[in-house]
Formats: structure tokens, C-alpha cells, sequence
């Protein structure tokens, strides 16, 4: 935390003259200044640099399971806006967020163009207000004049924007929690610095308005529990309200300013208690028995480490980073973090007293990353790209600072202009080639296949990216590609049990139907509950004629998960062949009820109406049926018009 003396230095700086030439610009230059072209020209610029995620489609990475196959966000009724703020779907409360897709859904429909167009939006509106808290910040820390905080706020909002970091968060649609809850993350600091700067009643308005704001960044994404802890921190620095001995934390003054954090610090202990209830009951929690308290902190190093390394050399990003099966600190791959992260973390501290912005920064970074460094960890990856996020915001202020400091030293005369002109042209090329890089990002997230390819070309030994790979070969009837991935899979994680179930589907697919069987039930062995495994079980049994063994696995299934449509699928199908067609209508008008618009439980209705020989209602739903896939419909035509 910065001394006392060092927010004194801080304090002290003012406009120096030499600041002043930059009002005396020439006319060309000073229109780009212009205080009221910056914001829509960088909301302009960032829109541009990923537009070509207009052209992406939805992606089989949590896409299938949030859009594609869920029915409870399509619309804004009753209905579905009681189901957005109940649902913890895949370990996040998230209804804001369902509430922008509800939107989508009734404005484009399943079209994924226009889904991509709104979180674009959404993200190019971050940059303008990122900008303003940038202005806001850099004139507080450093004491830039009007030309040069305005080029400093410029150089840290395209680095931040356009960077390809980014990318995971704009270009995935799934991850339309990230850039949504950003902007209410970036409102909230930003009305927050304008209370600071008010008095009277304004500032009580301002203070309530940032904590609605709050509200809203929470209702999109958990991660923003931290914004307390940023408040507080500036309020240390640059706000210098609170001092660096224990009496600047106790006084009167100190005393209305943790006052004004109650409502955040409720709402923010509230927004990580439903955080982590979301993540723990749909067990996504990493028990320690995967990764001890041991591992902790070598995943910890790593993060902090990792983040800082991709900022500044945005190579070989992938959309997966596998935990490795076994964490250790003394690991290479975890130990050379450590050292570096210890060395950085120790010069920050060491000139604490003549930079304390740096030390501001670095626990601003630490604090952003606190939710998804490691401590309480949650899923299969060790980072992720889209984590960067929250904590890239501090990071591309000292890009906009460095940049406010080499600008005010030209103006000053410190800098030989030939010098200066050549770090102008350095700094372009490098945002101009941070923005190249974003546009290529963005086009691994066109479609499923892509997406793993690239995946794997980053990450050859990535177990997962191969297992995904195996599954979009195996739904597009690449069954011994598939099987080839899967058994990578089991070479390079002998445990992964997954291999074992896409294995066993594989298997039935190639009409191996002991091996098939024999895979999922060792499958199953292990993870007894799994409403999938179940149903492919039953799947293959029925496909080995054996519809009475299948329906155990099927009712099971069922019973795991109510809401499985292909379970009541596949048990419908099981009571025809045992000639059961009572039962089977029942079954297949749960799972109508549930996805209306599944073409094998239209088949099995029509099948089990002409079993009964009841044809008015057959026919009916046959013409359904053949609105829904004429090919199946085509496939009952002649069986179905003999009867008739």
C-alpha cells in the first residue's frame, strides 16, 4: 500500500507550462483532440476491428447447451423472465444477461448474426465509457494537461479495446456476460469518480446511481463482486482519501467514506454468496481432492503471471487451457511465474513511495483476478482468456500513462523530436498490430470445427480440445475420425472418463454394439448419474433389439433428469417395440412438451397412432412431422399411406 510520503510526491504534481503547447496544436491535429469526436470515434474503431464476428455462427463451447438447445430464454414473457432469475444454468446467475438474449430471440429469431451484433455493440460502447474513467483517473494520478490526458486516455482505451484478449469475450456468443457486466462495472467506477468530484445533493444522487449501476453489473456477472475493493482502493490512490497510516483510516473524514461502501460491500458479499451457490450446485467446484491446497498457490502464480505475459505478447491464445492433471510449484511451468511475479511484486513495493501508482495498480490486478485466480477454482481450464477482462483495465492505464509521460516530455522539450516521432510510429504499428491480431482471433470462433482446430494447433495436448473435436466429427457422421480423437484423448488422460461415454455412442454408431455397451457401462461405473451416459445405454440396447433392458437405464435417466428429451424419446420408442403404445404416446408427449419441434418423437407419435390404428390422429401428426423433417415424414409415407 502506498506510504504517506508517497502520496505527498504524488499530490504535489501540477500542469506543468511546457503542457500548455499542446493547445497551440495545429488545427488538423487539434479536430482529432476533439473532446467530442473521441468517445464515438473509439465506440467507431473498436466496432470495426471486430466486425467480422458478425459472420460467426454459434459454437459447440457451451453455445448448443445456453442458446441452441435451451428454450427457457426465448422470449420476454412471464414465462421465461420467472426462468431467467431462477436458473443457474451452467454455474452462473446471470439475469441481465437472459434478459439481452430474450431480446435476440425475439428480435433475430436463432439467426447467431444478430446475437454477435449485440454483444459487439455492447462491447464498443465499453470503449467511450472506458475512456471517460480513463480522463477521470490519468488526471488524478498524473496531472496531465488537456492535450495530453486526452492522448493518454486514447492510447489506454484502444489498448485495452482492441486488444485480442478481448476476442474470447466479444466474439463467443456465451460470453455475452463478460462485456455486458464490464460496462456496468466501468459505469459504476465512473459515476463514483463523478461523485467525488460533486458536492451536496448531487453527490448523494450520483453515489445511489453508481450503486444501482452495481446492481445491474452484478445480475450480469458474478466476477464484478470485487468493486468494492476497487473502490476502496481508489479512494487510496489516486482519489488520496485515504492516507497511509492508521489514523487517515480511522478519522472523522475516513469514516463517511466507509460509510458510503455499505451498500457495495452488501451487495458485493450477496453477488459472491449466489456466485458460489450457482457454481457449487451444479458441482463445478474443483474439490481439493484434484487440486490440494499445495496446488493453490503455484495456480495462483501462474495466473498473475500468465495475464501479464499475454497483455504484452499476445501469442498462441487459445480458447482452452487445460489444469493439468498434476499442479506442482516446483514444475517449470509453474515455478519461473512464481520467481517472476515475486521479483515484480517486490520492485513494486520497493518504489512505492515514488510511484505508487504502480503499486495501485498491481492490486488492482491482483483484486480483479481474485474470483478466477485459482484459490477457489471451478471447471477444466487453468486460465482462460476472457479472465483478462476486469484486470485489463489497470494494465492499459499504465500503457495510456507510459504514453501521457513520453507525450508531455516531447512538449517539454526532454525528448529530441526524431525521437518522439519514431515512438508515436512504434506505438501505432503496435496498436494497429494488436487490431490485425483481433480481427484473425475473432474468425477461430466462426464454427465448431475451426474453433477445435485452431484449439489444437495452440494446444496439441490439450484432452478436452480433442474430445470436442471428436464430438463435432462424430454429429457430422466422422465416426472413425472421431474415434481416433477419443482415443488421444484416453492417451493423454487415461482418467477421463468422457472418452469412455464418446466411445461407447461411437461404437453404436458403427453398429459395435457390444463394445459400445461395454464402454458405457464402465463408464457408468463411474459416474453412475449421468443422465447422457443413461440414455445412450438405452439407445444402444434398443438398437440391439432389446427394448425391455433398455427402458431401466431410460427411467433411470428420466429420473437423473426430467427435462432429457431424447431419454423420453428413446423410452417412447422402447414401449412400442414392447408393443406398450399407451405408454409410449405418454412418454413422447412429455418430450413434445418439452422441444416441441423434435422430429424423431413426432415419429414415434405417428408410429404408435397407426399401431393403435387410430388414423385421423396419425395423419395429424404425420403432416406435423412433415413440416418439422420431410425426409422422416418421407420415410413413414408408405407404410403410413398403405394403412390409410
Amino acid at each position: 500500500m502506498p506510504g504517506t510520503e508517497g502520496l505527498e510526491v504524488a499530490a504535489v504534481a501540477t500542469t506543468r507550462p511546457t503542457d500548455r503547447r499542446l493547445s497551440t496544436l495545429p488545427t488538423p491535429l487539434s479536430i482529432i483532440l476533439g473532446p467530442r469526436i473521441i468517445p464515438p470515434a473509439l465506440a467507431l474503431v473498436t466496432f470495426l476491428v471486430f466486425l467480422p464476428a458478425l459472420w460467426n455462427g454459434f459454437v459447440r463451447w457451451d453455445d448448443h447447451l445456453n442458446l441452441l438447445e435451451n428454450q427457457g430464454y426465448r422470449g420476454l414473457t412471464w414465462p421465461q423472465v420467472r426462468w431467467m432469475f431462477s436458473t443457474t444454468l451452467l454455474g452462473h446467475w446471470i439475469p441481465l444477461t437472459w434478459l439481452t438474449f430474450g431480446l435476440d430471440y425475439v428480435l433475430w429469431g436463432m439467426e447467431p448474426a444478430g446475437y454477435h451484433l449485440t454483444s459487439l455493440v455492447i462491447f464498443a460502447v465499453n470503449a467511450p465509457v472506458f475512456y471517460f474513467v480513463s480522463l477521470r483517473l490519468l488526471r488524478h494520478a498524473a496531472g496531465f494537461a488537456d492535450g495530453t490526458l486526452r492522448l493518454s486516455a486514447i492510447a489506454a482505451t484502444l489498448f485495452f479495446a482492441i486488444h485480442p484478449l478481448r476476442v474470447e469475450s466479444v466474439a463467443w456468443a456465451t460470453e455475452r456476460r463478460d462485456v455486458l457486466s464490464g460496462l456496468f462495472f466501468l459505469l459504476t467506477v465512473l459515476m463514483y469518480l463523478k461523485a467525488f468530484d460533486a458536492t451536496g445533493k448531487r453527490r448523494q444522487w450520483l453515489l445511489a446511481g453508481s450503486v444501482g449501476l452495481y446492481v445491474l453489473a452484478l445480475v450480469s456477472k458474478a466476477s464484478v463482486m470485487v468493486l468494492p475493493a476497487v473502490l476502496v482502493l481508489l479512494d487510496i490512490y489516486p482519489l488520496r482519501r485515504l492516507g497511509g497510516r492508521w489514523q487517515d483510516w480511522t478519522g472523522g473524514t475516513a469514516r463517511s467514506v466507509w460509510l458510503e461502501k455499505i451498500p457495495f460491500m452488501v451487495l458485493g458479499i450477496a453477488g459472491a454468496a449466489v456466485g458460489y451457490y450457482a457454481q457449487s450446485t451444479n458441482m463445478y467446484i474443483t474439490p481439493l481432492e484434484r487440486s490440494p491446497l499445495s496446488a493453490r498457490p503455484a495456480m495462483v502464480f501462474y495466473s498473475l503471471w500468465f495475464y501479464l505475459e499475454k497483455t504484452m505478447v499476445p501469442k498462441g491464445l487459445s480458447p482452452l487451457y487445460e489444469l493439468p492433471a498434476k499442479v506442482d510449484l516446483l514444475d517449470r511451468q509453474f515455478l519461473f511465474p512464481a520467481i517472476g511475479v515475486t521479483a515484480i511484486a517486490a520492485a513494486v513495493i520497493a518504489l512505492r513511495k515514488r510511484w505508487p501508482a504502480g503499486l495501485a495498480v498491481s492490486a488492482y490486478y491482483v483484486i480483479a483476478l481474485g474470483p478466477v485466480i485459482g484459490i477457489v477454482h471451478s471447471g477444466h481450464q487453468l486460465t482462460n482468456d476472457r479472465y483478462s477482462y476486469l484486470p485489463g483495465f489497470a494494465l492499459a492505464l499504465v500503457v495510456g500513462g507510459m504514453a501521457g509521460v513520453v507525450v508531455r516530455a516531447g512538449a517539454a522539450g526532454t525528448l529530441r523530436p526524431s525521437f518522439l516521432r519514431a515512438l508515436a510510429g512504434l506505438g501505432v504499428v503496435w496498436l494497429c498490430g494488436l487490431a490485425y491480431l483481433s480481427a484473425q482471433q475473432v474468425r477461430i470462433w466462426r464454427d465448431t470445427e475451426t474453433l477445435w482446430r485452431y484449439a489444437l494447433e495452440s494446444e496439441p495436448n490439450c484432452a478436452i480440445c480433442h474430445g470436442n473435436l471428436g464430438v463435432f466429427l462424430s454429429n457430422q457422421g466422422n465416426l472413425q475420425l472421431a474415434m481416433a480423437e477419443y482415443q488421444r484423448v484416453l492417451t493423454l488422460r487415461p482418467d477421463n472418463g468422457k472418452a469412455l461415454q464418446h466411445m461407447g455412442h461411437t461404437y453404436a454408431g458403427l453398429g459395435d454394439t457390444p463394445r459400445a455397451l461395454e464402454h458405457l457401462k464402465l463408464y457408468l461405473t463411474r459416474y453412475p448419474n449421468d443422465a447422457d451416459a443413461l440414455n445412450n445405454l438405452g439407445a444402444a440396447l434398443l438398437s440391439d433389439r432389446r427394448p425391455r433392458e433398455a427402458l431401466e437405464p431410460l427411467a433411470r435417466a428420466m429420473r437423473v433428469k426430467p427435462s432429457h428429451v431424447l431419454a423420453h424419446i428413446n423410452a417412447g420408442y422402447a414401449c412400442i417395440g414392447l408393443s406398450q403404445h399407451r405408454q409410449a404416446l405418454d412418454l413422447l408427449r412429455q418430450a413434445i412438451a418439452l422441444k416441441y419441434d423434435s422430429p424423431q418423437a413426432w415419429v414415434g407419435v405417428t408410429v404408435a397412432y397407426l399401431e393403435l390404428g387410430d388414423m385421423r390422429a396419425a395423419r395429424t401428426a404425420w403432416g406435423i412431422l412433415g413440416m418439422l423433417d420431410r425426409k422422416k415424414a418421407a420415410g413413414i409415407g408408405p407404410a403410413f399411406l398403405q394403412t390409410w
